[in-house]
């Protein structure tokens, strides 16, 4: 029998050893949040039934205006099978890098929705250790998939309300405008204030900020 090609652009993971699937569902996990300089990595599971109507309008988070953003967060969680969000905090993100904390967030989306989904698949090239099941990276996945799109815009979505939120605690960063990139406002503000309890200090423009400043010593 002649096997089907390989997708372009894609790792597979097989699942652990002893472990049986329990669907053939797939849930795709996405991320938002891994380059700015303060603020937690949010990562989201979408499971979708295939019998349900389809969502009409799902596209990468960046692609979308923040308005359309907010209207499909509200249709994803109510038509997913199953969804959750999971926030990783700068604690986190300094004590093990960026990296393996946006790796921790995708298990433990995962993990909190494989009840319903045999496979995991995640936009990038990097299928996180540890989880419950097989998986696939899908490098541009939140372009080409639909449960990875509807990750990509819960996650976007609960970050930046995350960011809101921290603006009003720390109103000199203009967290509300920029969401924590390093911004030419952004880094102004840096210099000028020095870093607050958000900010990653484990991110070189952070570190290099780092002085005596309102919130005390880094």
């Amino acid at each position: 029998m002649r096997q089907r090609p390989a997708l372009a652009g894609v790792r597979v993971r097989p699942a652990p050893a002893g472990t049986t699937a329990v669907s053939s569902l797939v849930a795709g996990i996405d991320e938002a949040g891994r380059g700015p300089l303060a603020g937690p990595v949010v990562v989201a599971a979408v499971v979708f039934d295939p019998a349900r109507q389809r969502i009409n309008g799902l596209d990468d988070s960046k692609a979308l205006k923040s308005a359309r953003r907010d209207e499909l967060y509200e249709r994803i969680i109510d038509r997913a099978l199953a969804w959750h969000v999971v926030a990783i905090g700068v604690e986190d993100i300094d004590r093990i890098n960026i990296y393996h904390a946006t790796m921790l967030g995708m298990r433990l989306a995962m993990e909190a929705v494989a009840h319903v989904a045999g496979m995991a698949r995640i936009d990038g090239n990097a299928i996180p250790p540890g989880l419950p099941c097989a998986a696939e990276a899908w490098v541009g996945g939140d372009a080409r998939d639909r449960s990875i799109m509807a990750a990509s815009i819960l996650a976007k979505v609960t970050r930046d309300r995350a960011m809101n939120e921290l603006h009003g605690r720390y109103p000199a960063y203009g967290f509300h405008e920029h969401k924590g990139y390093g911004t030419p406002a952004h880094l102004t503000a840096l210099r000028t204030h020095g870093p607050c309890p958000q900010h990653r200090r484990s991110f070189a423009p952070v570190h290099a900020a780092c002085a005596p400043d309102l919130f005390g010593a880094c």
